[in-house]
């Protein structure tokens, strides 16, 4: 609904926070296909924690809630490329990194770079 809404409004941003919640596989796929589409006409945040969402986007930033001397604070980082891989890596295997899951977000983003080549 909202990337039709955006097309006949001319919204210039779109904001999705856990769009994807309950998908995943092909699914969590198509919904990062389609934001990826809207990403053309328009800037796209979307708060994801799926790999598959997350290695479509043109850039990638680590959100994480740090408390502090009791007070709670949001820090945000940009991540590099190898900061997206190790990221991806979580996401994909939990806490540890592995040099498996390493490898399976490096492809990811390999993948994701043809996809959004074709589209």
């Amino acid at each position: 609904m909202k990337s039709i809404f955006a097309r006949h409004d001319n919204v210039p941003v779109l904001i999705f926070d856990e769009v994807d919640t309950g998908v995943s596989g092909r699914a969590a796929q198509s919904i990062a296909e389609k934001l990826f589409r809207l990403s053309r006409t328009c800037q796209v945040f979307s708060i994801t924690h799926l790999p598959q969402v997350a290695c479509m986007a043109d850039q990638q930033y680590l959100i994480e809630k740090i408390v502090a001397d009791g007070r709670t604070m949001t820090q945000i980082e940009e991540l590099s490329e190898e900061g997206r891989v190790d990221e991806l890596a979580r996401m994909l295997g939990g806490v540890e990194i592995t040099e498996k899951t390493q490898h399976h977000a490096q492809e990811m983003l390999k993948l994701a770079a043809v996809q959004k080549d074709s589209i």
